[in-house]
């Protein structure tokens, strides 16, 4: 696969060039090669409408990505779905599908891994091996939509790694999955969670898109962030702070900040009063999500009581904030613990 390109990867107007330039094929057939690819077929022998040469030649030169299904978990009570895929390099990532009266979300993977070691989350203990094409983003959605018979209305990136630091690959595949030539889901309808990598929300907020930025905060002062993300030491959370407010001004887009309520280290009302200091006068929300209680962090998620208290606190000064809806529970539907758990079993097995 290697010396192959990956078609997927491209944008409708890219493989135009592309194969008027390799092949001297006219427009139209690039576009109906490109519809396939949006269908999400796995070989060229399955474009049916292009010649059999053309289709042999294709596949001398490229290759399709493609997300193969490796494990399916089904929340008995929720009907909540999690993949493990597993790509063509035999590298594994997560995906979750969550059924809403609005619509189905799926929250996709940026990356095999992750970096960023915040010591609440499953992913990051396995280690980061590298970053997806955009056509394994979307991938994703395209092997998710024919398993289940559906049409994602909403994405999410927030499954395993940090999409700003794949922010190319990130930022093409938001370009490619919003167009109409593709699967035509508007920005709007795409949320892209960050831990906080503050050069690149300057970055971001002049693509002008308009996703919702959701933003990993989960303590309000820098002594509490620093020992849980160790990302807030190289972007503190006055600079993550200033560039959140700026990013809402310029794009006119609400800030979501995600905050994982962990009892007994960040959920007092000091904590929250703290918070409402800092947040008071940016346009945002805040989704207070109770901590996933992963083996070997020793956290616990906080009383109900707790969480209430917050959300009373926040609201005095005008920040709304709610709890998110916990969905999955029964199948882990956090990403990062699946995978882990599959590759420690194929090690122990090896």
């Amino acid at each position: 696969m290697t010396d192959l390109t990956d078609i997927k990867s491209f944008s409708l107007k890219e493989l135009e060039e592309e194969l008027s330039a390799k092949y001297s094929l006219p427009k139209f057939r690039a576009r109906q090669v490109y519809k396939w690819l949006t269908l999400g077929v796995s070989t060229f022998d399955e474009m049916t409408d292009i010649s059999k040469e053309l289709r042999n030649n294709l596949s001398k030169s490229y290759y399709i990505s493609v997300a193969i299904i490796e494990k399916k978990l089904i929340s008995v009570y929720d009907k909540t779905v999690k993949y493990l895929f597993r790509f063509n390099d035999g590298e594994f990532v997560e995906s979750v599908v969550m059924h809403y009266h609005h619509g189905d979300t799926i929250c996709i993977s940026t990356q095999v891994g992750c970096k960023m070691g915040c010591t609440f989350c499953a992913t990051g203990k396995s280690g980061f091996s590298r970053n997806l094409l955009p056509s394994e983003m979307l991938s994703q959605i395209q092997a998710a939509q024919k398993d289940l018979g559906i049409r994602i209305s909403n994405i999410v990136l927030m499954g395993m790694g940090e999409p700003l630091d794949n922010y190319d690959n990130v930022v093409k595949f938001l370009r490619i999955v919003s167009s109409e030539e593709s699967l035509n889901i508007g920005m709007r309808h795409i949320s892209l969670s960050t831990c906080g990598l503050v050069n690149k929300i300057y970055e971001l907020e002049k693509e002008n898109f308009q996703l919702t930025l959701s933003v990993s905060l989960h303590a309000p002062n820098n002594e509490i962030r620093s020992r849980t993300m160790p990302v807030n030491k190289k972007y503190p959370i006055e600079d993550l702070l200033k560039a959140c407010r700026h990013y809402a001004n310029v794009t006119g887009r609400r800030i979501s900040f995600e905050y994982a309520m962990i009892s007994g280290v960040n959920d007092s009302n000091a904590c929250a009063e703290e918070l409402a200091k800092k947040l008071k006068g940016i346009l945002c929300h805040v989704n207070l999500i109770p901590v996933n209680e992963v083996e070997g962090t020793g956290y616990k998620k906080s009383k109900t009581e707790r969480q209430k208290a917050f959300i009373n606190i926040l609201g005095k000064v005008g920040i709304t904030a709610t709890v998110r809806r916990t969905l999955g529970s029964d199948i882990n539907a956090s990403c990062g613990q699946l995978r882990r758990n599959t590759i420690t079993a194929k090690n122990l097995s090896v």
